[in-house]
């Protein structure tokens, strides 16, 4: 069976079939380095990392590229505010991201261009638009032509005329037509620069991710990603440029990932309910974060709230005991039992469905759904009176497994002795203020870490599960 993905070009799922078989070109953009990353662009981040490790579940072997943008008018504009040079916010924000996105379980890429190491081959990509006919110099800034690329808006799906309402001329900007866009920018005096045939400046952010793309993947690219809100106008101009440049298709796929909401608002500056990993992970593990991004198909919006957070973190932690049970279980476990196939069938069956789920358009929703399953059945078989050590190693291969192609850990956070006596404590204190909730909500925690409790006359007693 075919992985299908949703192809915004087309708008409808196609059957994946890479340019080359078992290899697979894939780009995301990342992100602008000007400020740690906010669970928006978390987003991406975890949702296109999982795509590739199912590619690579699945036997392709995946060459997976993401840039950083670490010169643009926000780099300027904080280097201003900072006192700093703009190389110096890029390296460090660019080190942040790892370290946010290394704690939510990402992969690096294979290569993460920047643009300030690849301005020779955009220079030579722009200058070739200029020579095609496609792009203009207009005293010392280049704009790309849009009317001359015939099939502009196909990925956003609007025509040029319906474009055009609501563009305008920008005060400073030397454009012929409202539509066209900066590919390269002449310095204003202080700004960071770099030499071309139109002067010192810089590019536009458009023309990086194309230039980029084509340096380390070629014409034409399997798969293109990134967020909702850059397939206009981010994509569609990538598209422009590329194809004007190759005459080629530039990607086959495009894939996006839907919006998050906080409190079920868009999260935004504006409303001050901008929410940054680095924060979030100082508080929460960073494996329920992404666990919770998976919970939900990644074209779908998202809503954000700390009490699905808990509710996420619960989840994983039963799936989590699960599988410590069964290595608990394996030590005590023999070989007598003669209806190991019975369940090694049942835990196939399921893999299976894991496959089916992911295969549609790498819907983690309903692959989470099958983990649910296969904690379900792990937990009844350890009911049983005899068990069988093949049979648990079963049951362990494929929760490794498909927490791999999740990007999760099993590795389960271990309560010392005497946080179980405060928590014990603290519930104690619960159920004499009458705070039923609050005593039951330590009890399921408590539970959920393997922890059972016993209320005797004697007072509450405890043992590890």
């Amino acid at each position: 069976m075919a992985i299908k993905i949703y192809n915004t070009l087309t708008r409808k799922k196609e059957d994946f079939i890479p340019l080359e078989e078992g290899k697979v070109k894939m780009y995301v953009c990342g992100p602008t380095v000007y400020n740690y990353i906010h669970i928006g662009n978390a987003r991406p981040a975890i949702v296109f990392d999982t795509v590739r490790r199912y590619l690579e579940f699945r036997g392709y072997d995946v060459n997976y590229i993401s840039n950083f943008t670490d010169v643009d008018d926000k780099l300027i504009r904080a280097a201003k505010e900072l006192g700093e040079e703009v190389p110096d916010i890029a390296d460090r924000f660019i080190q942040a991201y790892f370290e946010d996105v290394d704690a939510l379980g990402c992969k690096k890429a294979d290569v993460h261009p920047r643009v300030t190491e690849n301005m020779d081959i955009i220079i030579d990509f722009i200058n070739t638009l200029i020579q095609k006919g496609y792009a203009y110099e207009s005293e010392g800034d280049v704009y790309y032509h849009t009317r001359k690329f015939q099939e502009y808006g196909k990925l956003s799906h609007q025509s040029i005329d319906e474009l055009r309402v609501g563009a305008r001329i920008a005060v400073g900007e030397k454009k012929q037509d409202s539509l066209d866009f900066a590919l390269w920018k002449a310095a204003k005096p202080g700004e960071i620069s770099w030499d071309s045939p139109w002067g010192q400046g810089r590019p536009g952010w458009h023309i990086e991710c194309s230039a980029m793309a084509r340096k380390y993947l070629g014409d034409t690219i399997d798969i293109h990603a990134g967020g909702q809100d850059l397939a206009f106008p981010h994509h569609e101009n990538e598209i422009a440029q590329s194809e004007a440049l190759t005459g080629k298709s530039f990607s086959r796929y495009w894939m996006h990932n839907g919006y998050i909401n906080i409190d079920n608002e868009k999260m935004s500056k504006s409303l001050g309910n901008f929410v940054l990993v680095h924060d979030i992970i100082k508080v929460h593990d960073p494996q329920v974060l992404r666990f919770f991004m998976l919970s939900v198909h990644y074209r779908n919006p998202i809503n954000y709230t700390q009490e699905l957070l808990e509710n996420t973190k619960s989840a994983l932690d039963r799936i989590k005991t699960s599988y410590q049970n069964l290595k608990h279980r394996k030590e005590a476990s023999t070989e007598l039992t003669d209806d190991n196939q019975k369940w090694i069938d049942q835990i196939k069956k399921l893999h299976d469905q894991f496959i089916k789920e992911m295969d549609d358009d790498f819907n983690t929703a309903n692959g989470i759904s099958v983990l649910f399953e296969l904690s379900k059945l792990a937990n009844h078989y350890l009911l049983e009176k005899n068990t069988s050590v093949s049979v648990i190693e079963e049951f362990m291969k494929e929760f490794e497994a498909l927490f791999n192609v999740l990007g999760l850990t099993l590795e389960k956070e271990e309560l010392l002795d005497e946080e179980i006596e405060a928590l014990i404590q603290k519930r104690i204190q619960a159920r004499k203020d009458r705070d039923f909730q609050l005593a039951d909500k330590i009890r399921d925690q408590l539970k959920d870490m393997n922890i059972i409790l016993e209320d005797t006359a004697q007072g509450t007693r405890w043992k590890r599960g």
